[in-house]
């Protein structure tokens, strides 16, 4: 029996509680947040107890979910680390690289698991695309969603790009040569709408918008490569992948196959995934390692946003960006 805790309770928390309680051999000991209230609200759905200290779960569990602000991630987790409980951590893995450094250096001492939360990795049509991707040449991705008023203390790049950034950075194994980057705040004070190209030193290219200001959502991969073209909706669960048999000549027919995917309840798979890697049945798909590389990337990209809006004049709420600003 693997008894977990799951380490906040908002909107994603919640989630984590209900797929905890649905496992065989899993004991989900309680619900931790500072709302009592909340804690309370979710433990109920659960089935198990609420907690507004940590320390009230130490000692009693093997695993946790940490699913607390990004800004407490760290916090947390080393707390946990510290005291022996394996980690499944939201994305992003920290706040800073420096942060990850610490968590998977100190899980690593430990000997225990730490898994990153991009959940988009247990997304049936993304695993058509690990299948079937060998050599990447141009990665088309368009990552758009409705406004919702949740999660902005973070940007885009940081809130949504970052599910793909993982993802790219598994599907290409080549170092980045160069990444150009635009953005812009619209309805927060953060940026809201971003774009981002990657060109790799192989040779591959990847072209990323992701936006949280869209009237119809969107989650799509494209992918180009010698002999064929794959496309994964990630929204629909659908995967669409063109071949041609190159040695075939110039009259070579060409094959669409069209896949749909159905009844993976994702969250589920994550923390089967994660209990299994807790009991020594499987590596995590997610290491801490690949969540560092994601957040470093995400953060060098948001490094070129804040550069291009640094040349406007522009000021969103009490949040100034541009020359004047930098020279007070």
């Amino acid at each position: 029996m693997i008894r977990t805790a799951v380490i906040g309770a908002g909107y994603l928390g919640r989630f984590h509680a209900q797929k905890y309680a649905q496992m065989e051999g899993v004991d989900l000991v309680g619900v931790v947040d500072l709302s009592l209230e909340r804690a309370q609200e979710v433990a109920k759905e659960a089935g198990t107890r609420a907690c507004t200290d940590i320390h009230e779960v130490i000692g009693r569990i093997d695993a946790a979910s940490v699913v607390v602000p990004t800004i407490h991630h760290h916090e947390v987790a080393k707390i946990l680390f510290s005291h022996g409980v394996h980690c499944m951590i939201e994305k992003p893995i920290s706040a800073t690289v420096d942060e990850a450094d610490e968590l998977i250096g100190l899980a690593a001492e430990k000997g225990l698991i730490l898994q990153v939360g991009h959940l988009e990795r247990f997304n049936p049509a993304i695993k058509v695309l690990e299948a079937k991707v060998t050599h990447p040449l141009f990665i088309e991705v368009h990552r758009l969603s409705g406004f919702k008023d949740r999660a902005t203390d973070v940007d885009v790049v940081l809130d949504l790009m970052i599910h793909d950034l993982e993802i790219i950075l598994a599907l290409v194994s080549s170092p980045l040569k160069e990444i150009r980057a635009v953005g812009v705040p619209v309805l927060t004070q953060k940026v809201d709408i971003a774009n981002a190209r990657l060109i790799f030193e192989n040779g591959c290219t990847a072209n990323l918008t992701a936006s949280r200001i869209s009237l119809q959502d969107m989650r799509r991969i494209r992918v180009f490569q010698p002999g064929a073209y794959i496309s994964a909706d990630c929204a629909e669960r659908k995967s669409l992948i063109v071949t041609r048999d190159l040695s075939a000549g110039p009259m070579a027919a060409i094959r669409p196959e069209f896949k749909t995917h159905e009844g993976t309840d994702m969250l589920y798979d994550e923390l089967v995934s994660f209990v299994r890697a807790v009991q020594g049945l499987e590596k995590p798909k997610v290491t801490g390692e690949a969540g560092r590389k994601a957040l470093k990337l995400a953060l060098d990209i948001n490094a070129r946003i804040m550069q291009g809006l640094n040349t406007l004049k522009l000021e969103v709420g009490n949040q100034k960006f541009g020359r004047d600003e930098t020279r007070n």
